[in-house]
């Protein structure tokens, strides 16, 4: 497994973790909501990219 992506996600979450808090104390709780399922949704992309690459490699070793 590759360390990239564990920072990459962890950068996501902390951006998001960051602009959530901001957002909800300036009472733009809806702002705050789609900041925090637009960063869910880039998580979703970047592991399925990776799943992705994993099944490839699987289809490869058993010569699927």
């Amino acid at each position: 497994m590759n360390v990239d992506l564990i920072f990459k996600i962890a950068a996501v979450g902390i951006l998001v973790a960051v602009l959530d808090m901001l957002l909800s104390r300036a009472g733009k709780q809806e702002q705050a909501l789609l900041t925090t399922i637009a960063g869910l949704i880039v998580v979703l992309m970047i592991i399925l990219k990776e799943i992705s690459v994993m099944f490839d490699l699987i289809k490869d070793l058993f010569g699927f």
